[in-house]
């Protein structure tokens, strides 16, 4: 009886290191099934994170040089030339009966070229 128990115990611990040996090499496909959602985040990153921050920093430095002088667009669409910089806020001059507003200086979308006030005339 032990001679065939034997047999049996070699059988049981060939099929063990099998199963442990295949599992081993299934691993590496299951990191393969990882990649194609890595590779999304990093196609997500490169065409919408990084324009964002690139957008994000070009503003706040257009934010941090407005000047009196200035030709600028508000958020709201209102086209104005800079009179006086405050720490957080901005007075504008808007033709064409040169009506002085208040606005938050976060609130200046982007610099008007001169074209955009001479149309304004218009």
């Amino acid at each position: 009886m032990r001679s065939s128990s034997a047999p049996f115990g070699l059988n049981l611990a060939h099929n063990v290191v099998l199963n442990l040996f295949l599992q081993s090499a299934s691993s590496p496909n299951s990191l393969l099934g990882f990649l194609p959602i890595l590779l999304i985040f990093g196609i997500f990153y490169f065409l919408l994170f990084l324009p964002m921050q690139r957008q994000r920093k070009q503003t706040a430095k257009m934010l941090a040089s407005l000047q009196t002088g200035d030709n600028v667009v508000t958020s709201g669409g209102i086209i104005g030339t800079i009179v006086a910089v405050d720490s957080d806020s901005v007075v504008l001059r808007v033709k064409p009966d040169n009506i002085k507003i208040q606005i938050a200086r976060s609130a200046v979308s982007s610099m008007a070229s001169t074209a955009h006030s001479s149309e304004g005339k218009k």
